[in-house]
């Protein structure tokens, strides 16, 4: 018998030690929903999952950034469906004023229609904004009103803005620095049209007018086409990364979170070691007693 050291006693109480240490970690975990609380859990598993973390919240960002594109090129689109009703008056107006039956002062009423028209669609492509983001530009005129774009080139509309800090829109689409998309933006007044040109007060003015509104027509249609071509691939986009969202955080989670099944199961188990490394403590201790017990 061994009276200078209890190593009954020290062997059960570092096993004491080692299941009560382990039951706290158990413990963490199901507390927590984490099975990595810190770097020492799964130091792999821990830098995987935070690259994962960020790839996530960038790709949840990037959704929200396609909506605002969504919202910006509907924006732009619904501006323009405004401008395409009022070029279709303008044209109706300069059939009308063509037509021989109408007076000197009849075509004088339907110029001045025009030209509060003009004045709207300047207003329009003057003012239409996202956010205060303008998503039109107003084309430079020469000194006789006509279009005078920067790269001095003949104009013909659409003409995408080519003025400083005016250029096309940038939109991050995904969670890299890569993943972007450019949304044109267009001059876009009554010079930009080439409407300016437009005269329904003689009637070969109106005559020749019909040829210039239908242009109009067609480029105003070549910039909605751009905001739509952008607005579907910014839905299919979203979709895109939705999904990707989704499986990336099931991913995360299969690495990250607590299985709380099997972590149940392994809290048992030390819980149950510990109450029986705590009573082989105890008894461990009691063998003292016996030694006192012979000297007496």
């Amino acid at each position: 018998m061994i009276i200078q050291h209890n190593i009954p006693g020290i062997n059960a109480t570092r096993n004491k030690g080692i299941a009560e240490g382990k039951m706290k970690k158990n413990l963490e975990k199901l507390s927590s929903g984490y099975r990595i609380n810190r770097a020492g859990d799964d130091a792999a598993g821990l830098a995987i999952s935070e690259l994962m973390r960020s790839q996530i919240r960038g790709l949840n960002q990037a959704m929200k950034n396609c909506d605002d594109g969504i919202g910006m090129t509907s924006t732009g689109d619904g501006a323009l469906m405004e401008v395409h009703s009022m070029l279709e008056r303008m044209k109706t107006l300069a059939i009308q004023s063509a037509n021989s039956t109408y007076t000197t002062a009849a075509r004088m009423n339907l110029d001045f229609e025009r030209q509060e028209l003009l004045d709207e669609i300047d207003r329009i492509g003057e003012t239409t904004d996202f956010a205060d983001i303008p998503l039109f530009d107003k084309v430079p005129v020469n000194a006789d009103g006509e279009p005078d774009p920067p790269n001095g080139a003949p104009f013909v509309p659409p003409e995408k803005s080519q003025t400083p800090g005016m250029e096309d829109i940038t939109l991050q689409i995904g969670h890299s620095r890569q993943e972007t998309l450019d949304v044109p933006r267009y001059y876009m007044d009554s010079a930009a049209l080439l409407l300016n040109k437009t005269d329904f007060s003689t009637q070969q003015g109106a005559n020749d007018s019909v040829e210039y509104i239908d242009k109009a027509i067609e480029a105003v249609s070549d910039i909605r086409a751009d905001f739509g071509a952008a607005q579907n691939h910014m839905e299919h986009t979203y979709r895109n990364l939705d999904v990707t969202s989704e499986n990336m955080t099931a991913a995360e989670s299969r690495i990250r979170d607590t299985q709380m099944a099997d972590e149940f199961t392994q809290y048992t188990k030390e819980n149950i070691l510990y109450q029986s490394s705590n009573a082989m403590a105890a008894q461990a201790n009691a063998t003292i007693q016996y030694a006192i017990n012979l000297l007496q």
